[in-house]
């Protein structure tokens, strides 16, 4: 397990080295850079200050030079300064990403916790009013857009029944309550958010779950468990569950980006502070020092969700073993 480990960790490298180049060339190309953005609507602004804007910036050196220097700097874990208000990235990162990473982790844990066990009874009770009326939910889950399902959640809770609050993390006199105060008017504004971004994804996982149970309930060594006469909950959790869980783990390590990713919206929509909407306004201000920090941070995630991934499996299944060259 050790040597497998290790030699993901070093495949990683050359990878990540990949996924930079062409995220940096792409970005770079697309048109409508930072200085045309800064620059275009001032009818008095000059060529010179362009040019100056340019050098300021350092996208006057070709692009292959500006990579260089963006990869030197990342060794030393610095992602440079933002365009827009020339503060170190990874200050504006530290800032944000708390929040984002409390939304997802707790989106994450309401999927696992609802969407496994509605998976579970579904492929038990198959055919059954329960499972007919889960498969119209998940339905509708699937349907709904998740911003659309974020201003109906709003325009109810918050104006009509003005229960819960609909913008931002915290309330305008948030410095004078108590701690239980503070905790409590955060806690009320993550009710909405943490909901929407978790409905879509566990419509999706109970499906997967579903369709796994049923097929692991059909194999043999099911049957034979069941003949020997053991209890029913024995049968499921004990010995179909783990076999049933795999294809969801693959699933859960994939989703691990979207911590980052799948908060755009959210975070847009309900005026959060979160690495989310960082990365919406780094796009739209063309922000490139933001947006490669944030694209980096993605693809590290993405290939530790692969590793995670994986090393599950073993846990999961004890048919499989990992070896010294093989998995």
């Amino acid at each position: 397990m050790v040597y497998y480990i290790g030699r993901r960790l070093i495949g990683i490298l050359p990878l990540l080295i990949g996924i930079t180049i062409i995220s940096f060339a792409v970005i770079h190309i697309a048109p409508g850079g930072p200085v045309e953005l800064a620059t275009t609507l001032d009818a008095k602004v000059t060529a010179e200050a362009r040019q100056r804007l340019m050098h300021l910036y350092g996208l006057d050196k070709p692009l292959h030079i500006q990579y260089i220097d963006w990869l030197l700097r990342l060794v030393k874990f610095d992602f440079g300064n933002s365009f827009l208000d020339g503060r170190k990235v990874i200050v504006k990162i530290a800032e944000r990403i708390p929040i984002t990473l409390l939304i997802n982790v707790l989106s994450l844990f309401l999927i696992l916790i609802v969407a496994i066990p509605i998976g579970i009874t579904s492929a038990v009770k198959v055919n059954s009013f329960y499972d007919k009326f889960m498969t119209v939910f998940v339905f509708i889950g699937f349907a709904i857009p998740s911003f659309w399902l974020a201003l109906l959640l709003m325009s109810f809770f918050g104006i009509k029944l003005q229960v819960l609050p609909v913008l931002g993390i915290k309330s305008l006199f948030f410095d004078e309550f108590t701690v239980w105060g503070k905790v409590l008017d955060v806690s009320r504004h993550l009710i909405l958010p943490v909901f929407v971004a978790a409905f879509v994804s566990l419509a999706g996982m109970s499906r997967y779950m579903k369709t796994n149970m049923l097929n692991v309930l059909h194999e043999n060594y099911i049957r034979t468990a069941r003949a020997k006469g053991l209890p029913k909950s024995k049968v499921i959790y004990k010995h179909a569950l783990k076999n049933a869980l795999l294809p969801v783990i693959t699933i859960l390590g994939l989703s691990i980006p979207g911590l980052i990713g799948g908060s755009v919206i959210t975070e847009t929509v309900f005026s959060i502070p979160g690495m989310g909407r960082l990365a919406f306004e780094a796009v739209m201000a063309r922000d490139y020092p933001v947006i490669m920090a944030v694209l980096v941070i993605g693809a590290i995630l993405t290939l530790l969700g692969n590793l995670i991934a994986d090393i599950s499996y073993c846990w999961a299944d004890p048919r499989i073993r990992v070896g010294k060259g093989k998995l």
